[in-house]
């Protein structure tokens, strides 16, 4: 099979396209002929050995598949034909990839690959992030930062079906009005506009009840100032680089959070959460509740180009490797 092998740690992050052996799967594992590949912030970190989990070289990017299940190990409880959408511990910028029992769910017909890899992670994250850590009512105000990508437009959709308003920070003309159409209530352009004196202008001086940070840096800081009394930041990535210096200080003046989601540690650790919130999310897709935001697709041979076109922002949503194409 073909795959993309990163064989050493360079700036650049640079991979190989390689012909190398089929995985074999044991145990309770599954053989996954792929057919979608989501990305991820973490595979831009992953290649260049900024990431906190290190991989053996060589090894191939890639943590979220979807596609047919060509051989399953002697306790699978899959049959070789089921669609799967599967969490694998790296090596899905490949054509085939190991699904391990635990993080994989059978797709039922209606959910289209490009959008299954979307499901597994980003809006799991975004569930996670406003129902079990910020818990969310309906009639609270929600800020979300690069509320675009992947997980900032599942937290917009999410948290609008629950019944909040939603103010959408964004960095670019384009991305402002993708927030818009995800129906949020009030936009920013933090890159022309102030963010903090911004959000106060729109929803009073009081502030956001909870401010969803994928951004990280100078921004979550920033998010911290927007929040009314007893507000919550819930800090989900750290996309701009940085991690951010929290000042305890203000945690006290306003009595509010910080708070931190792990959805891949926290599916491991609470197994019945993370199968009652995927039901819950399929169910919402099936019923058009959500819908994930899949414009940015490339195939299998420009990997890279995806790489690169995530890491400088220039995607929107969820980015995907589609291997049709």
């Amino acid at each position: 099979m073909r795959a993309w092998l990163v064989e050493k740690i360079t700036p650049d992050g640079e991979m190989r396209l390689a012909d190398v052996p089929t995985p074999t799967p044991s145990g309770d594992e599954a053989l996954i002929r792929i057919e979608a590949t989501g990305l991820n912030f973490l595979d831009t970190l992953v290649v260049r050995g900024q990431y906190q989990v290190k991989p053996p070289l060589p090894f191939s990017p890639g943590v979220e598949i979807a596609g047919t299940v060509a051989a399953v190990g002697p306790d699978s409880p899959y049959r070789i034909g089921d669609r799967l959408c599967a969490a694998c511990n790296f090596g899905g910028f490949a054509e085939y990839a190991i699904a391990p029992r635990l993080g994989s769910e059978k797709l039922p017909p209606e959910i289209a690959s490009r959008d299954a890899v979307a499901l597994l992670t980003i809006y799991p994250t975004a569930h996670l992030a406003l129902r079990n850590r910020a818990g969310l009512k309906p009639g609270d105000t929600v800020m979300v930062s690069a509320a675009a990508g992947g997980v900032g437009s599942a937290t917009i959709q999410l948290a609008k079906h629950w019944g909040a308003r939603v103010v959408a920070a964004a960095g670019s003309a384009e991305k402002v009005a993708i927030c818009q159409d995800l129906g949020a209530d009030f936009v920013i352009n933090y890159r022309v506009e102030k963010l903090v004196e911004t959000v106060r202008q729109m929803v009073g001086a009081e502030g956001v009840d909870i401010a969803v940070d994928s951004v990280g840096g100078d921004t979550s800081i920033d998010c911290l100032r927007c929040l009314a009394w007893g507000g919550r930041l819930v800090i989900v990535g750290f996309a701009g680089g940085k991690v951010a210096d929290i000042p305890s200080n203000r945690l006290l003046l306003k009595n509010v959070a910080a708070l931190g989601v792990y959805w891949g540690e926290q599916k491991k650790r609470d197994p019945a959460l993370a199968d009652s919130v995927t039901k819950e999310l399929f169910a919402m897709y099936r019923a058009g509740d959500i819908r994930p935001l899949v414009r940015d697709v490339f195939g299998f041979e420009q990997a890279p180009e995806a790489l690169a076109a995530l890491a400088a922002r220039r995607t929107v949503g969820k980015v995907v490797i589609d291997a049709a194409l």
